[in-house]
């Protein structure tokens, strides 16, 4: 099922020049690393006997560790230059290594010194574990700290996620705030490295105030100065598609919001049921100075319940996030394809992408196709192309192939690609885009996951 409508000349895009801080941003982070090692090896002496070496090699990674918690911590903060410069694809990408580098040398960590505690002292491991728990300072406290991070570990992985909703996954994930708290106070009170060492310890208050900081005012003050200012309330809800609903939001002056299309918002519904829960979807429209709109499939337990808001409900939203806009274009010719409810940022950027634009929509079937009516009536109006690709009779798949994509658009290495849709569709879609010599600065991907 093809639609294709005449194309009209399009002007050449000026290609963009705004570049992406992304590799300052890790240069940094890794001096850091790199300063903390210093540091160790700073207060280091001498190692000396098995003993020496264990616990020196457990004091490196516990250091690591902490930093880690802080770059962990400050990845979730949301500040405008990760979510607007870098990408909320990118920052999950580096939330999720973090992540796992963390727990690692957390065990490490745990492992580590409690064998060279026990060499020391001549004594088994699970009573030298026990003795450092209930005696030393600040001890209790990091022990639940690290079961807390453990269970954040445990839930993010990727085979347990797909086996538990995102509310409960969000609750769980929230815990890293409670555990790198409960933690702190362990690295002071039992980090040699700090332990008469004014500056070293001035330097670690710094890093996680700092990272404290971030979060207090991007993830609570922005949020409440912005829903005061804009006091948004859901004025419509109406189908699109078997299990799909688009909300539109009423407020003031959200122009000043300065969103724009392709972005997203985290939206909290303050009605019964909802209210706890803070979910990204998309703007499935170019932004409003009076309205704006989201499209929504009935997945979760929050998503099934948006059908049945009511107009007037207060909205309470953060953001705008995401780096998916015009702004990554490099070249006049974009291809966007979208998958399932994927299709929502894509409507709003097919809408108003600049230059020559081809969407292809993937889904089961033809009444799948939400929002299907308005992407007809964009393309006639800007003589673009809609390609759909949609199951077979007996349901079988349409495979997205190298060839398949080429035969559909011509020049396709010539392409901005910009992709969304379920994980596993856009990683496969990546490396058929890769395999047709797609350059990978033009394939663009969104991720939600923090």
């Amino acid at each position: 099922m093809t639609t294709v409508h005449e194309r009209r000349a399009a002007p050449p895009v000026p290609r963009a020049t705004r570049r992406s801080p992304a590799g300052a941003v890790l240069a940094l982070l890794w001096a850091g690393a790199a300063a903390v090692v210093g540091l160790w090896w700073y207060d280091t002496a001498s190692v000396v006997g098995a003993a020496g070496w264990l616990t020196g090699a457990g004091r490196i990674a516990g250091l690591l560790c902490g930093y880690a918690c802080a770059v962990l911590v400050g990845l979730m903060a949301r500040a405008p230059l990760l979510e607007r410069r870098i990408g909320s694809d990118r920052v999950a990408r580096w939330h999720a290594m973090a992540g796992r580098y963390t727990v690692c040398l957390l065990v490490a960590h745990v492992v580590l010194v409690l064998a060279g505690y026990a060499a020391q002292d001549g004594s088994s491991l699970p009573r030298e574990a026990v003795t450092v728990v209930l005696d030393y300072p600040e001890m209790l406290k990091a022990t639940a700290g690290t079961v807390i991070l453990f269970a954040v570990g445990i839930t993010s992985a990727r085979a347990v996620r797909r086996r538990t909703s995102h509310e409960f996954w969000y609750y769980v994930h929230l815990l890293t705030y409670a555990a790198v708290f409960l933690a702190f106070g362990h690295q002071l009170a039992l980090g040699n490295e700090f332990n008469g060492h004014t500056a070293a310890t001035a330097a670690w208050y710094v890093l996680y105030g700092g990272v404290a900081a971030l979060v207090l005012w991007f993830r609570i003050l922005v949020p409440v100065r912005l829903n005061l200012r804009h006091r948004m309330r859901v004025e419509a809800v109406h189908q699109e598609a078997p299990g799909v609903y688009s909300v539109v939001v009423r407020g003031r002056r959200l122009e000043e919001l300065g969103a724009r299309p392709g972005q997203f918002f985290r939206w909290r519904f303050l009605a019964r049921g909802m209210v706890r829960t803070s979910t990204p979807y998309s703007l499935s429209a170019p932004p409003r100075p009076d309205h704006l709109r989201i499209t929504v499939k009935a997945l979760g337990d929050h998503s099934a319940a948006v059908p049945l808001l009511r107009p007037g409900t207060r909205v309470w939203a953060e953001g705008p996030y995401g780096s998916m806009t015009a702004d990554r274009r490099t070249s006049h010719k974009s291809l966007l394809i979208a998958a399932g409810v994927g299709i929502t940022p894509m409507r709003a950027l097919f809408e108003t992408l600049p230059g020559d634009v081809t969407l292809l929509y993937r889904a089961r079937t033809a009444e799948d196709l939400a929002l299907g009516g308005e992407l007809e009536a964009i393309a006639r109006r800007r003589g673009a192309r809609v390609l759909y690709a949609l199951n077979g009779p007996r349901g079988e798949r349409p495979r997205l192939t190298v060839e398949s994509l080429r035969a559909a658009v011509p020049d396709l290495a010539g392409h901005d690609v910009y992709v969304c849709g379920p994980h596993a569709f856009a990683q496969e879609l990546y490396q058929v885009l890769r395999a047709a010599e797609v350059p990978d600065r033009r394939i663009h991907h969104e991720s939600f996951e923090l």
